[in-house]
């Protein structure tokens, strides 16, 4: 009997010193992570585009607005300021496309909810209901759930397509409403449609309040705007005169003009980060 003990307390101790140690074991392969620009150019709906691409098109502005400013004004330190600007030209955009597009999805998204809601209530499956909003849902999410669609029509796994789905459209309302529809599908329950109501008039709501908002202070950031961009207007104008040319071409000239780009660009985006609403991050992602 104390043969058997020793023999067990031995065995039972090896397993324990054993699971100190980690075998070889091969690592998890790792999911291919979007970069910031990809992000950025997914957001602005211009995924057949390559951040190559967009590099290519900053290049080519910046040696196209060269070219112009050299010629009509004939002010060098003016042409490299203005060619520094021209390739970082098509990023902005990008940008200013992604944040337009955020903004209109933040406003269709309660239609889109209320849809799914009356399709719940009609008695369709949540498949089935998410699927028939390429159909009936708000025209620019329509591409997203017709992806959805052929996604789980060729594989038939919910949450793997919901996933692709949520990739798909980048945006942070987006995933809140697809992780309550993933919490809601794994553990079940009746309140589905109590959920989507709440959750369209919470949308709705918001997308009111921030309009709002956005229309209070649209006037204070045209203002800066228009303070930013007239000294430039005016330097353009007298860059017609040849005392002007004179003055400017020089390197005291490109002094004072890097300066006051430095300035404004200082002062606009000091503008633009005081006045800013605070912008919704995805993070369940």
């Amino acid at each position: 009997m104390s043969l058997l003990l020793g023999i067990s307390l031995s065995l039972g101790l090896l397993l324990v010193y054993l699971s100190f140690w980690q075998g070889d074991q091969k690592p998890a392969p790792k999911v291919a992570s979007l970069s910031q620009r990809q992000l950025l150019l997914r957001q602005a709906d211009l995924e057949k585009l390559s951040p190559s691409t967009i590099w290519l098109l900053s290049l080519l502005a910046a040696l196209l607005s060269l070219f112009l400013v050299f010629t009509f004004t004939g002010l060098l330190p003016l042409t490299f300021l203005s060619a520094g600007l021209g390739f970082l030209a098509p990023w902005q955009l990008v940008r200013h496309r992604a944040r337009k597009r955020q903004a209109a999805l933040r406003d269709l998204w309660p239609d889109a909810v209320d849809h799914l809601r009356s399709a719940i209530r009609a008695g369709m499956a949540l498949p089935d209901a998410l699927m028939q909003l390429q159909y009936r849902g708000p025209e620019p999410l329509r591409p997203a759930f017709q992806g959805f669609a052929a996604d789980y029509r060729a594989s038939g796994e919910f949450i793997p397509a919901l996933n692709r789905l949520k990739d798909r459209l980048s945006d942070p309302t987006a995933d809140n409403i697809i992780e309550a529809l993933k919490v809601t599908r794994e553990v079940g329950g009746t309140d589905l449609g109590r959920l989507l109501g709440t959750l369209s008039s919470f949308l709705r709501e918001k997308s009111r309040t921030r309009a709002e908002l956005e229309a209070r202070q649209s006037w204070t950031v045209n203002a800066a705007r228009l303070a930013c961009v007239a000294p430039w207007v005016i330097l353009a104008l007298m860059a017609t005169q040849p005392s002007t040319l004179r003055i400017y071409n020089s390197f005291s000239g490109f002094l004072v003009l890097g300066t006051g780009l430095l300035i404004t660009v200082l002062a606009y985006r000091l503008m633009k980060k005081i006045g800013a609403l605070p912008e919704e991050k995805r993070v369940l992602v």
